[in-house]
């Protein structure tokens, strides 16, 4: 019994090496590469949601995904908000004229279900990871982000561990049965110790790291409890297996989404940019 369980976690250390390779290569070189990186994982992610949700409503894949395109292009080329603004507005009427020809031809439709389903997965996955993107163009986004990322990294690892070791009230259980408060607590304290090291070692001020901390030690773990609500309801352990050992991308990514937002706004709020 013992190799299967040796072979899982090599599994998932090679998979997380590479996946944390991949994000502070990114980090690292911005650009294009930063680019790349977050265009895969947003729309592998975006795929991943549209799956969970197809259980439950009628959606556009098609459109969805264009729409996510066109607003990952506007980000990254700099063009105005306005533009993203007319991508979601146009989207929905486009998905309300296919649902008025398909009431015409087969007598019913979906409007309602598929209007919701498709534009939010654009806003709940693409939107936050386009507000990820620009961070690296800020004066200070090597450091915002390498915080953002290691933090939550920090939150999650400290969180399994505490849990598994001494969880044992539990924090939400009729939406994720293995979250336990105690994890809770532990998985925040791992994200300020990670704000402190990083602090320490990379020798900037304590200030803007330690809030980015205390975002991905609280809110990170209610954006990991949210889409396990959609996992839930979906019937669902994994949002996919493109992570051999870990899931799918949302499920390695889902506090990030949160945790990216309230980053973003913090920034703007330091004036870090």
């Amino acid at each position: 019994m013992a190799q299967p369980k040796n072979s899982e976690i090599v599994r998932r250390s090679i998979s997380g090496v590479f996946v944390i390779t991949a994000i502070l290569s990114g980090i690292w070189y911005g650009g294009w590469v930063w680019n790349s990186v977050v265009v895969f994982f947003s729309m592998i992610s975006l795929a991943e949601y549209y799956k969970i949700v197809s259980t439950q409503a009628r959606l556009s894949r098609g459109i969805g995904y264009i729409a996510a395109a066109l607003v990952l292009t506007s980000t990254v080329e700099g063009l105005h908000p306005i533009s993203i603004s007319l991508t979601l507005s146009l989207s929905v009427f486009i998905i309300l004229m296919i649902e008025i020809i398909r009431r015409q031809l087969q007598g019913n439709s979906y409007a309602i279900l598929n209007v919701g389903a498709t534009l939010s997965g654009v806003l709940y996955i693409t939107v936050p990871w386009c507000f990820i993107l620009l961070l690296r163009s800020f004066s200070a986004g090597r450091l915002l982000l390498i915080t953002l990322f290691c933090c939550t990294w920090g939150c999650d690892v400290a969180s399994y561990l505490i849990g598994r070791r001494w969880g044992h009230h539990k924090l939400c259980n009729k939406v994720s049965p293995n979250k336990t408060f105690e994890g809770f607590v532990g998985g925040f304290v791992g994200s300020i110790l990670t704000a402190g090291i990083l602090a320490f070692t990379l020798e900037q001020g304590m200030t803007p790291i330690l809030w980015i901390g205390l975002i991905c030690g609280s809110l990170g773990q209610m954006g990991d409890l949210a889409e396990s609500l959609l996992k839930r309801e979906a019937g669902i352990k994994d949002s996919g297996s493109i992570i051999p050992g870990h899931g799918g991308a949302l499920d390695r990514f889902d506090s990030i989404l949160i945790n990216g937002l309230f980053t973003y706004i913090l920034s703007n709020f330091l004036y870090l940019y």
